[in-house]
């Protein structure tokens, strides 16, 4: 039986970091539920493209519009084995809603494989999981990750960190190393033959 995942969601989440994993995490045959505070199966969420084009941070562009495949006000976390939590703008007041950290935290005191990316640990950290933990985010971020009892570490934007059922990574570039390693703590293997 398919493993269940729950995305998390809000406007001007980056797009590439909703886009990909939920694409990639379904192309490998998990049942992935895209949701967002307020709103229901067949909305939509606007994105936004961040991009490094060598200024001091990233450049902001309008992205595609995503459709949400389940609703917010339904989520039993307990239903769901693992969480994704992209970046982007969203993350900024998504962390504001309460049941965004209760189901955070359900699936942080559960140990159920969490995986977060650049501004998604804005969330976590508002969330108060990230205590003895140590993981990545945008580097705009690792003060927040502090802030929060966690150590920040700086790694390549290529890369992904993994601590125990945590897997972060600082930016879409990683996407790679991050789905791979998410993929892993959840229990898969992938090979080529």
């Amino acid at each position: 039986m398919a493993k269940h995942i729950l995305l998390l969601a809000g406007d001007f989440v980056e797009d590439y970091e909703i886009m990909v994993p939920f694409q990639m995490l379904q192309m490998l045959g998990y049942t992935v539920h895209a949701v967002c505070p307020e709103k229901q199966a067949g909305d939509q969420v606007r994105t936004a493209i961040h991009d490094f084009e060598g200024d001091q941070t990233y450049s902001e562009k309008p992205g595609h519009n995503f459709t949400l495949n389940a609703t917010f006000s339904d989520v039993n976390a307990a239903d769901y084995d693992a969480l994704v939590v992209p970046g982007g703008r969203a993350p900024e007041y998504l962390r504001l809603n309460e049941k965004v950290l209760s189901i955070v935290q359900h699936f942080a005191e559960a140990n159920k494989p969490i995986a977060a990316i650049c501004h998604g640990l804005q969330i976590l950290s508002a969330a108060g999981v990230l205590s003895g933990r140590t993981c990545t985010a945008y580097p705009a971020c690792g003060p927040e990750v502090t802030l929060a009892g966690g150590t920040y570490k700086e790694i390549d934007v290529a890369a992904a960190h993994v601590d125990g059922n945590l897997v972060t990574a600082p930016a879409w570039p990683a996407h790679p190393a991050w789905i791979a390693e998410f993929v892993k703590v959840l229990g898969a293997k992938i090979e080529i033959e």
